[in-house]
């Protein structure tokens, strides 16, 4: 059973370009709430802060983490590995701090199956359509067209990942975005009622992969 005074892990996933990143880094700005980062093989992109939105590594210290278990989960993606250490999100967690967790459904699924004893909310989000996120995607990865196109199609198998999160929430404003899950953070903290409606969802999924 969690203890009373220790923090919530919450996680952020989404399929790439839906905003889980940029809405995670939102959410860090509320008091007690600090993000965990991730250790990734990824080259920087041209807005990272090296040790800030990444620890930066190459192959052989990442593979040299995961042989000294030192990741409370990891996963490949688009062929660079992604990883989170156990050792500072469980001090923060100890602190009373709330660890949010900017990863994708596998990393998600390890951390669940740990059954750690935190509580943990897990939260999906999904783009408006199936144009907008081709537009975001364009827009950050333009130099390279073939990235997009990965991504647009690893899309329909993200998607269906959906069901496997306490709530879904579809990122078609960010402020709105944004106030529907620091809403949903505080009820479930709070044990309060939530203004969640599951079957909207499932029919903007549909939508989705029509």
């Amino acid at each position: 059973m969690p203890r009373e005074n220790d923090g919530v892990m919450i996680i952020l996933s989404s399929p790439s370009g839906a905003g889980k990143t940029t809405l995670v880094s939102l959410l860090s700005k509320l008091v007690n709430f600090e993000i965990s980062i991730s250790h990734t093989t990824r080259k920087p992109r041209a807005n990272e802060i090296p040790n800030k939105n990444y620890y930066f590594v190459d192959e052989v210290e990442f593979k040299r983490l995961i042989k000294n278990q030192e990741f409370l989960e990891y996963a490949k993606v688009f062929n660079n590995f992604y990883g989170s250490t156990k050792t500072p999100v469980i001090n923060n967690l100890n602190k009373g701090k709330n660890v949010l967790f900017d990863i994708d459904w596998q990393g998600a699924e390890q951390i669940k199956n740990k059954k750690l004893d935190y509580k943990l909310i897990t939260f999906f989000i999904l783009p408006p359509s199936k144009k907008v996120l081709f537009e975001r995607l364009s827009s950050r990865d333009m130099k390279d067209k073939l990235i997009v196109e990965e991504r647009m199609k690893q899309f329909g198998h993200d998607v269906l990942r959906w069901i496997n999160y306490d709530y879904v929430v579809v990122n078609d404003n960010l402020d709105n975005c944004y106030s529907k899950i620091y809403n949903l953070i505080e009820a479930e903290i709070n044990n309060s009622s939530k203004d969640y409606d599951k079957n909207f969802i499932r029919s903007h999924v549909e939508k989705l992969t029509s």
